[in-house]
Order: C-alpha cells, then structure tokens, then sequence
C-alpha cells in the first residue's frame, strides 16, 4: 500500500484575490463497489454533534463528515471546492461568496447563503456558549456579539445578497482567510437546527458525505452508524457503504480488534504496540508525520503557576523532561521532540526560535529555575502537581507516567498521573475550568497554517485555551501576522508570537506528532490526510 505522503502546505497568506473553482467528484456509481460499512476506532464525542460547538477529535472526526463547509481540503491540505462557486475579493478584507446551485441537507432542506450566515452567527454569539466561536473573531462585529453578557446575535459583517451570495467584512485585510473555511465551525446548519439543537445536536441533518444511519444512530459510549449522503456528489464522495465509529475503553482492545479483522481501521496504535505493529501488520501499516502535536498545559488560575514565579516554574518543568528518551524508548522513535509551537509540516516552521532552549533537556537549569521561583514565593506542597489525562484512548498512561517520573527525579517534587476514565469527561473539566492541575493536552490541525496552532489555544478568551493564557502583546502579533500580505511576513510575525509563548509556556510542547496507523485484510486504499487523519472516505471494502 501507498504510505500517505506529506508535503509542505501553505501557512499564514494567499493572494490577496482568491477564487475558488468548482471541483467535481464521486460519480453516479461512487460506491457501487461497497458492500458494507467500515468499522473504524472513535473517542466518544463531548458534546453533541454541532459544529460550533465540537472542538475535540472524538466529535470532530463525525461532525467532518456529516457536513460540509465552503471549501475541503486534500490528503496534501490543499483547499478544494465543497458548497463555494467562488469566492472573491478585491481587497482582502470583503469577501464576496457564491454557493453552488442545487445542493440540499439530507432532510431535503436546501443550502443557501441564509444557511451559512445563521450558522455563523449562532457561532458567534456569547448566549449560545458555542466552543469554536473563536474562528469568527475575523469577522466584522465579533467583538460585540461574543462580549460577555452580550444579547447581540448578528454579526455586522455578514450579508445575505441573495439565495446563493452573501458577503463577508473583516476587521482588517487578511489574505489567508478563505483558506479557513474549510474547519467545521464554518459549516451551514438547516432551519430545524435552530428549533432545538440539544436534540438536533444527538441526530444531526448535515449536508456532507455520510449521514446518521437512523435516528438514534449514536449509541453514546458505543458507537455511531454513519451511511453515505446519497444527494453528495462533492470530491469527498463515499466509497464504501458507511463508516461506523466504534468507541473504544483503551487503545489496546482496539489494537487486538484491528490484529483479528474485527476493526478495520486504527488511527493511533497505543504506545504499547508501537515495537510490534509493523511486525503484526506486515504492509497494512502506516507512519508518517503530520500536522499536530502533544503537549501539557497548566491553568493559571492554578496556586504556584501564576506570577514570575510560575513562568520559572514552567521553565523548570519543562527542562526536566527527556523528550529525547520519551520518543526514543516509549514511542521507538515514533514522535519528534518539539522545538516550538507548531508543526515541521507547515510553511513558515522555524526549530530555532529564540527560546527554544527552554524545551531542552536540562536538569541542573531546570532546579536553578525551581529554586529562583521558590525565592520569590514558596511552592505549596499542598497543591502537588497532578497531569490529567484520558484512560479510554491514546494509551496517553505510559508517557505521562514518564514525564511524572522525569520531574521527580530531576526536580524532586511531587507530581502523579491522573487519569479520566474518558476523554469527554476530561475535556468538559477543561472547558468549564475545574482542573486541579496540569492536563495533557495537544492540538490536530484544523487547517493548513500557522496561526491554526497558536490562535486558538493561546489568544485571550480562544475556546482552547486550556490554560486562560492572556497576553495583549501575543493577541497582537497574531492580528499582524493575519493581516500580513506575504507568506513570508505572517511567518515571521507569528513566529514572533512564539518566542513569547517560549518564554511563558502556557502550554509545555513535547513532540510533533507521526500517524501511526494500520488496517485490517478486509479494506483497501487506506491513506491518511495531512492532518493525521484517515480518509475514511476513500476506503473500500475488500
């Protein structure tokens, strides 16, 4: 099998004119050679399934299916037509969009500008609490509508022309925008969403390439039936008779369940199982870079972890971590140590940042730190660090309880592991800000850039923001950097951004993370997009 290739994909700036063509796909016999659905790995999802609300993997993997937005993006992370005719601008900051004519949600409801619009808006809006309302602070209006204790729910940048046109005012010039858009939040939503989305949240109408099998098709902590959106004819077409998601309580009973064909395929063999897989799978296996990485975030509103005493703290906890020997022994060479933010994959990465030697290796710095933080206010034993993370996926245990180890012996404090039996239950302590210490943490891209890996996680109020980091100046060099008119010139201002995230550490990166993955006997054309993620589209049955 073809190992999926990886390339360099574009980063923070496009031209200042972009038009989208229409690309075609799947065929009135796209699935004709499928005979039944594909059983594939799932995290049961945190929330329910609505798009401006899904900000994790778990629900993030169903919700990329069920709808569509105005753009997809390749197994190379090039942007592609989906519901977009074209979108144009003259001036990189008012966009004109026209919807291609005739497309339809599965209930027969039909896509139109009012679709996207509402959708958005509803994103956007403080009252609705929505997760990934921060992938709409670009546009004109956010700041009213997302202010706390705001009752506005219509952003002043968006205008519905016609049935199929609407256009789009932001802030300021940002030519990279339009290569947003293909992340969930930017999908449409049909009326009946707006009716009552708790309920449409559990059987969700999409417009994408796969739709609920049934109502009731999610079986919380079990599985969710998905079968291919016949009325689809985008270029993610299904290529099989469905994909149903199989939630599974720890990665080893799934990597048994993929050795004897009763799962068909793995996206993330459990460490565990890293010496043997290409072993066990002969050539139905898969290892290859992509856009995402681990790390572990550390709330400030946390005793100890605020103030300059913090940063030092954060300082010396990262330096007491081996990634060398971490990636080397536990994931046999299966990860990379990172040396900043992002991800080598990406257009604009630089390993040489000032600061980066904050994320080597370094024991006896990393006490000097521990002891100047001590000097300026004592550490309180009472509150021992603690590293959260989910049991029921990533077999996250072992390298967690070796970080633990690491910062015992080279720090000579108290830390232990704690475990979440699941990840939802570990990301609704995150989001409502109850944790009682660090969480691993981590971050698979949503869209080729930069900014992706940065804005999100780290700018003040962003939905991901694990750590409630908030810096004015960082904020800042994130809207230069969206606003540069060269790929060079974003680059360079977001990479400025990071040495301030270097110096901080809000979060601590690992390492870059490598798909490793394997299939069954049982399908074909297996390949992994660009962001780690299988293509479960394209995969057919044997």
């Amino acid at each position: 099998m073809r190992l999926a290739r990886i390339s360099k994909v574009v980063g923070v700036a496009l031209t200042a004119a972009l038009a989208v063509s229409a690309c075609g796909g799947g065929g009135d016999d796209a699935a004709s050679n499928a005979d039944r659905a594909i059983v594939v790995d799932g995290v049961e999802p945190q929330n329910p399934l609505i798009p401006t609300s899904t900000n994790e993997v778990g629900g993030g993997a169903v919700v990329d299916l069920l709808f569509s937005g105005l753009v997809s993006y390749d197994a190379d992370g090039a942007s592609q037509n989906e519901m977009a005719e074209s979108i144009e601008t003259e001036d990189a900051q008012n966009y004109t969009i026209t919807l291609v004519e005739g497309k339809t949600f599965t209930n027969g409801e039909p896509v139109t500008a009012q679709s996207f619009v509402d959708s958005w808006n509803y994103g956007a809006a403080a009252k609705n609490a929505q997760l990934a309302s921060y992938f709409f602070e670009s546009i004109e209006g956010y700041d009213e509508v997302s202010a706390e204790g705001s009752d506005l729910d219509e952003m002043s940048g968006l205008t519905v022309v016609d049935e199929l046109t609407f256009t789009v005012a932001l802030n300021q010039p940002e030519s990279d925008w339009p290569l947003r858009l293909g992340y969930s939040a930017f999908s449409p939503l049909p009326e009946v969403a707006f009716e009552d989305f708790e309920a449409f949240g559990e059987n969700p109408i999409g417009n994408g390439p796969y739709k609920f099998a049934a109502e009731g098709a999610w079986q919380h902590n079990q599985q969710i039936e998905l079968v291919p959106n016949e009325d689809y004819d985008g270029p993610q077409a299904a290529q099989n008779a469905g994909v149903t998601f199989k939630m599974y309580q720890n990665g080893s009973t799934a990597y048994q369940d993929l050795i004897s064909d009763n799962l068909d395929v793995l996206k993330t063999v459990p460490t565990s199982d890293v010496q043997n897989f290409k072993n066990d799978l002969g050539d139905r296996w898969l290892e290859s870079p992509y856009a995402g990485n681990q790390t572990i975030s550390i709330p400030y509103y946390l005793d100890n972890w605020d103030g300059e005493d913090g940063k030092l703290r954060r300082q010396a906890i990262s330096m007491a971590i081996d990634r060398e020997e971490i990636t080397e022994v536990i994931f046999n060479n299966g990860r990379t140590p990172a040396t900043e933010f992002t991800a080598p994959v990406l257009e604009g990465y630089n390993d040489s940042l000032p600061g980066s030697e904050n994320l080597e290796f370094n024991p006896e710095r990393a006490v000097e730190l521990w002891e100047e933080a001590e000097a300026i206010e004592p550490y309180d034993e009472s509150e021992a660090l603690t590293i959260a993370y989910n049991a029921d996926a990533g077999d996250h245990r072992t390298w967690v309880e070796a970080v633990v180890n690491g910062l015992k012996n080279n720090l000579g404090i108290e830390v232990s592991g704690l475990p979440f039996s699941t990840f939802a239950e570990l990301r609704t302590n995150a989001t409502d800000k109850t944790l009682t210490g660090a969480i691993r943490t981590g971050w698979q891209a949503d869209y080729p850039s930069l900014y992706n890996f940065l804005g999100p996680i780290h700018a003040t109020g962003a939905g991901s923001n694990d750590s409630v980091y908030e810096n004015e100046e960082f904020d800042q060099a994130l809207s230069d950097g969206l606003a540069a008119d060269s790929v060079e010139a974003g680059a360079a201002a977001m990479n400025e951004a990071q040495e301030m995230l270097l110096e901080d550490l809000p979060s601590i990166p690992l390492w870059y993370q490598v798909a490793q993955g394997g299939w069954s006997q049982n399908v074909d054309n297996v390949e992994f997009g660009w962001n780690g993620v299988p293509l479960y589209n394209a995969i057919t049955t044997k």
